[in-house]
């Protein structure tokens, strides 16, 4: 079939769901967001579709309660919109290390249709998956109808990315702007935390960067140092300056020398303009960018990644408040445990000291200590103590590699909120974490 034969337009896309279905879109900006934003209108038509995504960007109609015998959905990394509609009781999150998110799915369950966004073909007939191939490729191998949303908009990107229009069932030819994310601009505590971590990072490291102010402000400390590469789940806007000024180049990559390895992008329109036919960036399939043992292979590994608390053992909970899930472990453990096995590798958790939070009794606003004795009932452990390395808030750097518990206590308190510090230590000793010799 000719590349025009296989164009239909979203209606007649809708129309090929039918209920039980099992459908599978894109992560962030490679979501089908035409698709996506008019699923809810075949809702009397259908019932028992499950979408599987991951970090949608999308706000789909779809995703409220009064379309939940319709329509039930999967996460394996929640944003703003499945935390808004996680109550409706249709919706639930799938446990995962992201290198592994599509390989155990598709173990548990293959998709009836995969729907994704990509780029107009080029001259030999090629798109390209654009900005994510976390679990797209493995996805589209195994669905019975692939259906992708052809833009303009989005990036030609290379990798394992690319695949002949032939290899696709459905086009839907679409113009809508590439979803973007909003640069977190960093606060003083980021800037503080981000020059405390770029402090450890020496010329011709390779880093790894995830979402955030924190991890923006370690971007934007970095500026001095030379010869960086980058191997990482998410490319960020971030980093484009990076490259802009010379300091990432990858000429001292052990793994893919010269090149920027990740297995998504997402941030604003100078990312995706930065990434459009740029072959020195490879996005990959993230079974192979997040494994822990291709990640140790880059001599000089650095992670970066932000946690909601941890306790004085060092367990991190990175993806919950309590029992309520809020994001997700995402690449956090895939890309702490491979920079650790890397030669000279090493690894940043980073968090504020407190937050502010609601107290349920009185209604008042309180701040509280994110170092804590033990984690709040339900939590999820994201990052095993057994696995974290350095930990940095606004009040220094704690080393918790080769610790014993006694240590762990004595450096995560040493930079707790000085103001928690004492009562820190006093439940400590309750619980039996340490006790008077």
């Amino acid at each position: 079939m000719s590349y025009k034969d296989k164009i239909i337009t979203i209606e007649e896309a809708l129309k090929l769901v039918k209920s039980n279905d099992m459908i599978v879109t894109g992560l962030g900006s490679a979501e089908a967001q035409l698709f996506m934003n008019n699923l809810h209108l075949i809702a009397d038509q259908v019932e028992n579709v499950t979408v599987t995504n991951c970090l949608p960007m999308s706000n789909g109609e779809f995703l409220k309660a009064e379309y939940n015998k319709s329509f039930n959905v999967d996460g394996w990394f929640y944003s703003t919109a499945l935390r808004r509609a996680h109550i409706n009781g249709n919706i639930s999150f799938i446990p995962n290390h992201l290198h592994l998110s599509g390989v155990k799915r598709l173990a548990h369950v293959k998709p009836n249709i995969y729907v994704g966004s990509a780029t107009v073909p080029d001259k030999h007939g090629f798109i390209s998956l654009s900005l994510s191939n976390t679990y797209e490729r493995r996805m589209i191998d195994e669905a019975g109808i692939v259906i992708l949303e052809i833009n303009p908009n989005y990036p030609r990107t290379f990798g394992d990315v690319e695949l002949h229009y032939s290899q696709v069932d459905f086009l839907v030819e679409t113009k809508y702007e590439v979803p973007i994310l909003a640069d977190a601009v960093p606060t003083g505590k980021d800037i503080i935390i981000g020059k405390y971590i770029a402090d450890n990072i020496q010329d011709g490291d390779c880093i790894q960067l995830g979402i955030g102010g924190i991890p923006n402000a370690v971007a934007a400390a970095l500026k001095d140092k030379k010869d960086l590469g980058i191997h990482t789940e998410m490319m960020t806007s971030g980093m484009v300056e990076l490259v802009r000024l010379g300091v990432v180049n990858g000429s001292k990559k052990t793994l893919h020398k010269g090149k920027i390895v990740c297995t998504f992008a997402l941030g604003n329109k100078e990312l995706y303009d930065f990434l459009d036919d740029n072959p020195s960036v490879l996005i990959m399939d993230g079974n192979y960018v997040n494994n822990p043992d291709v990640i140790a292979k880059n001599d000089n590994q650095v992670s970066i990644n932000t946690t909601i608390e941890i306790d004085l053992t060092g367990q991190c909970c990175s993806e919950s408040i309590g029992p309520m899930q809020f994001s997700g472990t995402g690449g956090q453990a895939d890309t702490v445990i491979g920079a650790q096995k890397a030669r000279n590798g090493r690894s940043f958790i980073a968090l504020y000291s407190t937050a502010m939070v609601k107290n349920k009794e009185t209604g008042e606003r309180e701040e509280i200590s994110k170092i804590v004795p033990m984690l709040k009932q339900g939590a999820v452990v994201s990052l095993s103590r057994n696995d974290v390395d350095f930990v940095v808030t606004e009040y220094g750097v704690a080393a918790l590699r080769g610790t014993n518990v006694r240590e762990r206590v004595d450096r995560l308190i040493a930079i707790a909120h000085p103001k928690f510090r004492e009562e820190l230590r006093r439940q400590a000793h309750d619980i039996g974490l340490i006790y008077d010799k």
